[in-house]
């Protein structure tokens, strides 16, 4: 049998990743550098052989256990947060659980593992006065603020990612039906409510293409086009909002998934299900949405502690 490289093996689970698991590239541009961190670690502590990266076999991998696996979490927690220790140790189980899968080791070393606990973050929000007067701040005398004006509308009444919104192409819109389609993490199709205002916005938005840029409305394409009539980035949309919040004196530190913060804060906040928002921001695990809960319980306990009369 021909003898696998190390670096083979982790370019074949990357690869693996993509195709039958549909990640996007950038978790998997993640999950190869820090595979490639933990093999450093190996080698630099004796525990692997550096000759096995290029040319070797397996058996310096087979000969990894969960002794060397728990000294790279604790190099690790020198120098990272808990949360990224944690996605680091989710790319060394996945690459091992592959290696098992393929019959190239018969059991994973990091089975017995337990993940680090994770730091319990409230997600940054704007008020919903703040989100109302970021909105109506935003100005519509040019073609571009008018794309502005679709664009935040529909991240704040839909809770959608900026890669999501980015991603959106023109028959992704059903004006009749009221959603959008967007493309989520692991290349997942999801219909997403949004309302009348968003649709408006983009409305108001494609008339002015046609109107200026001659681009019919019934042509598939992006649907946000940046000033080349190209397909608008994420980074483009951050810079955007960056310059809004200057506008409208907001001194909030504030990014694109902030009005995805904010919608699911909002929609708990007025009574919302916590499943349906789970649905509707398109969360694999109930206890990713469940942290927005967090804004809503501290708000409820200080309302509680000023009107109730026996503290």
């Amino acid at each position: 049998m021909t003898p696998t490289p190390i670096n083979t093996l982790i370019r074949s689970f990357i690869e693996s990743l993509e195709a039958e698991k549909g990640y996007a590239k950038n978790t998997c541009r993640g999950y190869r550098k820090d595979l490639a961190e933990f093999v450093s670690y190996l080698v630099d502590n004796g525990f692997l052989k550096k000759h096995h990266m290029t040319g070797g076999d397996v058996r310096g991998l087979k000969a990894v256990n969960g002794i060397h696996i728990r000294g790279f979490l604790g190099y690790l927690h020198k120098k990272n947060k808990k949360s990224t220790t944690a996605r680091k140790l989710s790319a060394v189980r996945s690459f091992f659980k592959f290696l098992v899968k393929r019959g190239i080791i018969e059991d994973s070393p990091s089975e017995s593992i337990l993940t680090p606990k994770q730091e319990q973050h409230i997600p940054a929000y704007l008020p919903v006065d703040e989100m109302f007067r970021l909105l109506d701040s935003i100005q519509t005398d040019h073609i571009l603020d008018v794309r502005n004006r679709a664009i935040f509308e529909v991240l704040y009444s839909g809770g959608i990612r900026v890669s999501e919104l980015v991603g959106m192409n023109n028959n992704d819109v059903d004006l009749k039906g009221e959603t959008i389609r967007v493309l989520g993490k692991g290349s997942k199709e999801r219909i997403v409510p949004i309302g009348q205002k968003a649709l408006d916005a983009i409305q108001a938005y494609r008339d002015q293409l046609e109107r200026q840029w001659n681009i019919p409305q019934r042509l598939n394409g992006p649907l946000f086009l940046n000033k080349n009539k190209g397909r608008l980035s994420a980074r483009s949309v951050a810079r955007i909002l960056e310059k809004l919040l200057k506008t409208c004196g907001l001194l909030i530190p504030a990014s694109p998934h902030t009005l995805r913060h904010s919608f699911a804060t909002h929609m708990l906040d007025a009574g919302a299900d916590l499943r349906v928002v789970q649905e509707l921001l398109g969360h694999k695990s109930l206890s990713t949405t469940q942290k927005y809960t967090h804004v809503s319980i501290d708000r409820l306990m200080e309302t509680y502690d000023r009107a109730h009369p026996r503290k």
